[in-house]
């Protein structure tokens, strides 16, 4: 089992940034690809970025693509998403999430986290 768990979220203005965090805790060397994905009210669960937990290699969604940036503390065991030039169409609950898949392409997750707000005013 792998636990993961989410902070940082907020209520921000458009233009600002956030920097969100995932503690990741358990079976973490089974988690080999670990991702961000965010649901906004009404809409479908949508992926943002993905990033190998051993090679550092990254994946963006288009609207991601130059604004966020997704990390990782292999010693701190935690994820991070840092968020640039918020937009109102960023609001969203955002979840961090583990696969065992070896691609960052994958959208086969095993592990979810609870979620964390994130609302971008105009």
């Amino acid at each position: 089992q792998v636990q993961l768990v989410e902070s940082g979220g907020g209520l921000v203005q458009a233009g600002d940034s956030l920097r969100l965090s995932c503690a990741v805790s358990g079976r973490t060397f089974s988690s080999r690809v670990m991702g961000w994905f965010r649901q906004a009210p009404g809409k479908e669960r949508e992926f943002v970025a993905s990033i190998s937990w051993i090679s550092g290699g990254t994946y963006y969604a288009d609207s991601a693509k130059g604004r966020f940036i997704i990390s990782r503390d292999n010693a701190e065991n935690t994820l991070y998403l840092q968020m640039n030039s918020l937009k109102p169409e960023d609001t969203a609950v955002y979840y961090c999430a583990a696969s065992q898949s070896i691609t960052l392409v994958t959208m086969n997750y095993a592990y979810w986290g609870q979620g964390t707000q994130v609302t971008v005013s105009s």
